[in-house]
């Protein structure tokens, strides 16, 4: 189970934002910090597998960009979603055009994937947040029962499994993904 330590009164996401880093990564939602769970197998190789393909996509043409547990700061939080997807236009640069450390924006995707210990309503929530701030597609990824959960900001959540595409940024849209092909990436054999 997630680590939770409630922040004193006088603590603010500033201060939150001056602590040291902690492995694996912690949170601040709603007064408090969430320390996330270390990753495990699956979510590692899903994790490693999917950053991989979006920016193989996405970053030749300049399409998009995906990042792996990156802080995210904005509304009153800081996240750290599994990972961020940003649109190429919408990545934070300094003034020498190079990617900032800090992003205090909200993601276009945001991709969870759920660990056994992990709370799923909490995770969910975390998604829906993000969604109301800016960002336009959500993935809860379920490797227990190889399914996802895909959230947007207009609509009802869509269910997919096995032979369900998956949807994407339109960005790289060109590129398509099916959950039997996602799970296809724990195999070894």
């Amino acid at each position: 189970m997630a680590m939770v330590t409630a922040v004193s009164q006088e603590s603010s996401l500033a201060e939150f934002l001056e602590l040291p880093e902690t492995k694996p990564a912690s949170e601040y939602i709603n007064g408090k910090i969430h320390q996330k769970p270390m990753p495990q197998g699956k979510h590692s190789t899903l994790q490693g597998r999917l950053v991989a393909e979006i920016n193989r996509v996405g970053q030749p043409e300049k399409l998009a960009y995906a990042f792996p547990e990156l802080r995210c700061t904005f509304g009153d939080r800081s996240l750290v979603p599994d990972i961020a997807v940003f649109e190429w236009a919408n990545i934070p640069v300094d003034e020498n055009g190079e990617i900032q450390n800090r992003f205090s924006v909200a993601p276009d995707w945001v991709i969870e994937i759920l660990s056994p210990e992990q709370n799923p309503p909490r995770v969910i929530e975390k998604i829906l947040f993000s969604l109301q701030q800016g960002t336009k597609l959500g993935w809860l990824i379920a490797p227990e029962d190889y399914s996802v959960t895909i959230f947007y900001p207009d609509k009802l959540a869509e269910f997919k499994e096995q032979d369900d595409p998956l949807p994407v940024l339109p960005a790289i849209a060109p590129w398509q993904l099916t959950a039997t092909e996602l799970f296809s990436w724990l195999r070894l054999i």
